[in-house]
């Protein structure tokens, strides 16, 4: 692996979403993760249709870059190999429910003896303090209690609606990988580990940057407003005659340059729009009157003219017609690996490029204990001591291809 992580080694014992996401980006970035998997496997292999010749879709994508062994953590070998494996780690990563990890005998205090330096991140529902940290969570539940369904929506008053992707379990992820990597470079200075703890209710709030300011400042909640913004305006999706447009004219710059090219100059002497705040308090007349304008002519044609006249603007693309856009494809966001089991599979590339050590998509998502053997000859176990925890059900191996050497 190449990246500026290149050298880090990172346990995940996470599953399903915010765990994985946070490993796939150290990955990404070059760290060497190793997935550690229960026997019955993380839940995502279960997460089907779709799959790719038999393989979990949801898995392939969300596992990419990682090493992945299965260790039976009931089994008194399985649990010590894990922790032989976290006596040199720079990083573990769960999210367990509160209470878990210690029963096990691998919580935090117990492992920072074994390893002073050892990065500990959590990754749970609520956080493991306050009132709700016994709580598990979803994506969905941290989307309504962080406010982010009461601002999602078409309108005031309709049926609540989260966010189309699970963007609280994402988001914890990316926020886990950020809180690591700070930990990492306090380690590398000073040989000292800590505990890195964050949430999917946190990640959700941090979501409402806008709203919560708006709300401070007025002590008024803001309700759902459609694709609009709630401290700009023209700033929303707009409909063509063969679909939709978003335009961004939110300075008073690019609303006068809009009005250009749109031939309505006579908008801009119109008391309701001369500025951004009156065209706020206006904002459903306004959209009405440039939705008539837009209904006019085709996406390709506005989105032409936006380019003319410097204004930011952007069709309301399919996710495969995301995948097709150019600038996806120049910006290497979409990837593929070669998977020794479902061929080649497509995959969402790293969002941050590094000019002097890149990272990227370079190792398919593992089998179900691909790595096993791999990982435990590392480790100075013997052949026959891997033959004998395999056959106790301790460890499971693979049949996969070896991986090159």
């Amino acid at each position: 692996m190449t990246g500026p992580l290149a050298g880090c080694r990172v346990i995940e014992l996470a599953h399903i979403m915010a765990g994985p996401v946070a490993g796939l980006m150290l990955a990404d970035m070059g760290a060497d993760v190793i997935k550690v998997e229960k026997r019955t496997g993380d839940d995502t292999r279960r997460f089907v249709p779709p799959t790719i010749n038999g393989e979990s879709a949801a898995f392939l994508m969300m596992n990419r870059n990682k090493r992945g062994i299965v260790l039976d953590l009931k089994s008194q070998d399985g649990k010590e190999a894990l922790r032989r494996l976290l006596r040199d780690a720079d990083v573990l990563i769960e999210n367990y429910r509160l209470g878990t990890m210690e029963k096990l005998g691998l919580g935090y205090e117990e492992l920072r003896k074994l390893n002073p330096g050892l990065i500990y991140c959590e990754v749970s529902g609520f956080g493991r303090t306050g009132p709700y940290a016994h709580r598990g969570g979803f994506d969905l539940i941290a989307q309504g209690m962080s406010g982010l369904m009461s601002i999602t929506g078409e309108a005031p008053g309709r049926q609540p609606v989260k966010v189309g992707a699970p963007i609280s379990d994402i988001t914890a992820g990316i926020i886990a990988a950020m809180g690591v990597s700070a930990a990492y470079s306090h380690k590398l200075k000073t040989g000292q580990g800590q505990k890195v703890d964050t949430s999917l209710f946190e990640a959700a709030i941090t979501h409402t940057y806008w709203q919560s300011a708006i709300a401070f400042a007025t002590g008024q909640s803001p309700e759902a407003m459609g694709s609009a913004h709630p401290l700009n305006a023209p700033y929303q999706a707009f409909q063509t005659t063969d679909g939709w447009i978003n335009i961004g004219a939110a300075n008073q710059a690019n609303w006068e340059r809009m009005l250009g090219f749109l031939g309505a100059e006579h908008l801009n002497d119109d008391p309701r729009f001369s500025s951004n705040a009156v065209r706020i308090e206006n904002r459903v007349a306004l959209a009405e009157t440039l939705s008539e304008i837009f209904r006019r002519n085709t996406t390709a044609h506005w989105l032409e003219e936006f380019e003319k006249a410097g204004v930011p603007a952007g069709p309301v693309l399919s996710v495969t017609e995301m995948h097709a856009d150019p600038q996806a494809l120049a910006r290497e966001m979409i990837a593929a690996t070669d998977h020794p089991v479902a061929g080649n599979v497509k995959t969402i590339g790293h969002p941050v490029k590094f000019s002097e050590t890149p990272g990227g998509v370079t190792r398919p998502a593992p089998l179900m204990g691909q790595h096993t053997a791999e990982v435990l000859l590392e480790l100075g176990y013997t052949e026959d001591e891997i033959t004998s925890m395999a056959k106790s059900g301790a460890i499971i191996l693979s049949d996969a291809p070896p991986p090159d050497r």
